[in-house]
């Protein structure tokens, strides 16, 4: 006799998929573990952190993290919910919707780049949208886009995030490189300099795209700033097209 076919599934892994375990350690809470694990990635990085770690930082055993998060990839979901709490969306009824997406996109570099981690583990952090701050940052994005009238207000939101997430995370990945050096950005820049311009003299278009790169050592974040800004009207440009008339 052939064994009946279960329709049972594995749940999917994920701490907004599940129930939160209870503990008898009332002075080691999810809040904190997670606060802690935020500490220790913008300090030291994703390599860095562990759940041995991040015990012995909470003067607790790894053991007993487990009893509040059940996985690191879990923490990690916990971890961009908690930062995701930091970025700000305009209100829906904004009179002029291209300053409030500009002030939400900017919210979200800001926040990308006090946590370099952050873009790198957004598309790996299990099921982070799910998260209570993650999903009210998408519902504010949503209702700002349809009040703006956009027909297709998800796509937009990709459109304009997908830029943003992809400045950012070259952005954090360059402050991070400049950090590890000890010296300030101005000063990074300043050393790297003559080294591109010996580099790029071979390559004409790239030399001349450098010929006036002496004023970038001078302010180099005004420099990205003017960047972004480029880029995210660009971006803004082609969606204006897709408003009705």
């Amino acid at each position: 006799m052939s064994r009946s076919r279960t329709t049972d599934k594995s749940p999917i892994p994920s701490v907004w998929t599940r129930e939160q375990r209870r503990t008898d350690q009332p002075a080691l809470s999810r809040d904190a573990i997670v606060r802690e694990a935020i500490a220790m990635l913008d300090a030291e990085g994703i390599e860095a952190l562990s759940m041995r770690k991040l015990g012995a930082r909470l003067n607790a055993g790894a053991t007993s993290l487990y009893r509040h998060v059940a996985t690191k990839d879990e923490l990690m979901e916990l971890a961009v919910d908690e930062v995701a709490a930091e970025i700000h969306v305009p209100p829906a009824d904004s009179p002029d919707w291209r300053a409030a997406v500009t002030e939400a996109a900017g919210s979200f570099r800001t926040t990308a780049l006090r946590h370099p981690w952050l873009t790198l583990v957004l598309g790996q952090a299990g099921l982070a949208y799910l998260g209570p701050n993650y999903m009210s940052f998408s519902e504010r994005l949503a209702a700002l886009f349809t009040a703006a009238g956009f027909p297709e207000p998800s796509r937009a939101i990709d459109a304009v995030f997908s830029y943003v997430i992809g400045m950012s995370t070259t952005e954090a990945a360059w402050l991070t490189t400049v950090a590890r050096s000890g010296e300030s950005e101005s000063q990074f820049v300043a050393r790297l300099l003559p080294t591109a311009r010996q580099v790029s003299a071979g390559y004409d278009h790239l030399a001349a795209a450098d010929a006036g790169a002496a004023d970038q050592a001078v302010d180099p974040a005004r420099i990205r700033d003017d960047k972004f800004a480029y880029g995210l009207e660009v971006v803004l440009d082609g969606l204006a097209l897709r408003l009705p008339e």
